[in-house]
């Protein structure tokens, strides 16, 4: 169902608090992540996208999501009416500025996940990260949602 690399709902009880999915749209793959209000990270993953509404609706069936935060660029018109036609349970979509988004999410690869060996000595801006960082993305368009409503 869910690849064990990423943390998976099945790896944990529900928890008690609102979660928020965030969603980076794209073509052929998508970021996708959940997090509660408190800001802890509860799934992240890039998913194939033909596969992210069945992600999706099997996320919703063990994680009390609430809303679906999505950056606004790219195909963010098209996701947005596909999601809204697909899901049998509409969630909100609430549209969040994706601009320098990938940026970000480079620099948060490296917090997360920090360089081992000789990669330490490279400086940060030179590193490439070796995967994909669409479902940080999607982690960090949460983060601008949850500073909207704060800030």
């Amino acid at each position: 169902m869910f690849p064990s690399a990423a943390p998976g709902p099945d790896s944990f009880s529900p928890p008690g608090q609102p979660m928020i999915l965030g969603f980076d749209p794209g073509r052929q793959k998508c970021g996708v992540a959940v997090m509660g209000v408190d800001r802890s990270i509860h799934y992240q993953q890039v998913v194939v996208a033909d596969q992210v509404i069945a992600t999706i609706q099997q996320l919703r069936q063990v994680l009390p999501i609430s809303l679906l935060v999505m950056g606004d660029q790219t195909t963010a018109k098209t996701w947005s009416a596909k999601l809204t036609q697909e899901l049998p349970q509409p969630l909100r979509i609430i549209l969040v500025d994706e601009r320098y988004s990938t940026l970000e999410a480079r620099d948060r690869y490296w917090q997360m996940y920090p360089p081992q060996g000789f990669r330490r000595l490279i400086p940060q801006g030179m590193r490439t990260p070796p995967r994909q960082l669409d479902d940080i993305v999607a982690i960090v368009l949460i983060e601008r949602y949850l500073e909207r409503l704060i800030g």
